[in-house]
């Protein structure tokens, strides 16, 4: 089951919002991983220089950072230079997906349905925004993830407020029109044409409200999965969930996150591309409905590391 994977390191920690969380995804791959015979060693690049990995001979690396520096493509740049093969996507298409803006643009182009947006800024006329996108909306910051920062606005009066929340994360925030519906992630493993879907996860959260709390650490979240939905929505959802992969250029493996509205239209929310691996995560529940264990995921994942960067080009001026 293991492969011959030699030494891998699982990046874990880090230096973003998200360390908690990402400390316990780690904690998990790694013990998964070395349950099916992988000589994995947990490696905390919040505490680490990312040169011991090659001074202590990594071979690969699971990446199971989350949020800034792990998530972004700065980690992944690294590991390019390096020549250490990593998990997941390669620097372009995990910058592209940590930025909730950018990701937007893309599937817009794309043809793939998204609420409508604003990027709120210091001197943006919040009042022009809430009359044009309308109320309620959701603020957030692009750039984090784990519901951090993100505030839903009823009233104009409340936009300042959440703006200067958000703020508190990144320069630009986004604004977002709000879908009222059943909120459903999609995990979706593999590259290029050989990507495919899990079955479709339906999130119901006390009130609807689907925080940090929530997410990882409360029992009284309840997921479905498969959602329970009519098979032409489960299978639209599903195909959407590999066209907005394939768009941002994601490798490997990602989650979709939607909201499904009352006439069972579905609109993407935002691309993660180093899902939650913890006890209470999406993508191991998707998968265990397929019959893939937790550590068959793990394994199945770490198969598909490689530098994005091919040797070809990497050698060019050697010639």
């Amino acid at each position: 089951m293991s492969g011959d994977f030699g030494k891998v390191g699982v990046l874990y920690g880090g230096r973003s919002a998200e360390r908690e969380v990402s400390l316990m995804s780690g904690a998990g791959v790694c013990e998964a991983l070395r349950s099916a015979g992988v000589d994995a060693h947990l490696f905390d690049t919040g505490r680490r220089s990312l040169l011991e990995l090659q001074q202590e001979g990594f071979e690969r690396v699971f990446i199971a950072l989350h949020g800034r520096y792990g998530e972004d493509g700065t980690v992944q740049g690294a590991l390019e230079l390096m020549g250490i093969p990593y998990t997941g996507s390669g620097v372009m298409a995990s910058s592209l997906a940590m930025d909730k803006v950018m990701t937007k643009r893309v599937w817009q182009q794309a043809g793939l349905p998204t609420p409508a947006y604003a990027v709120l800024r210091a001197d943006t006329d919040l009042d022009a925004v809430a009359r044009t996108l309308g109320l309620p909306l959701i603020v957030k910051p692009p750039h984090e993830g784990s519901t951090l920062g993100v505030t839903r606005v009823n009233a104009a009066g409340e936009l300042r407020a959440a703006y200067e929340q958000a703020a508190r994360f990144d320069t630009d925030v986004l604004a977002e029109q709000f879908i009222a519906g059943r909120e459903l992630t999609v995990a979706v493993l593999g590259s290029g044409r050989q990507a495919r879907a899990l079955p479709v996860i339906e999130i119901i959260a006390p009130a609807g409200n689907y925080d940090y709390e929530h997410k990882y650490f409360s029992d009284d979240t309840r997921y479905v999965c498969p959602a329970e939905l009519p098979a032409e929505v489960a299978g639209l959802v599903m195909e959407l969930s590999v066209r907005a992969y394939q768009a941002v250029g994601c490798e490997g493996w990602g989650r979709a996150d939607f909201m499904l509205d009352a006439q069972n239209r579905p609109w993407l929310l935002e691309l993660n591309t180093s899902p939650g691996m913890t006890g209470h995560s999406l993508v191991p529940m998707a998968a265990r409905a397929q019959g893939m264990s937790y550590a068959e995921l793990c394994v199945a994942i770490l198969a598909e590391a490689s530098c994005k960067v091919r040797e070809a080009a990497r050698h060019s001026n050697e010639t």
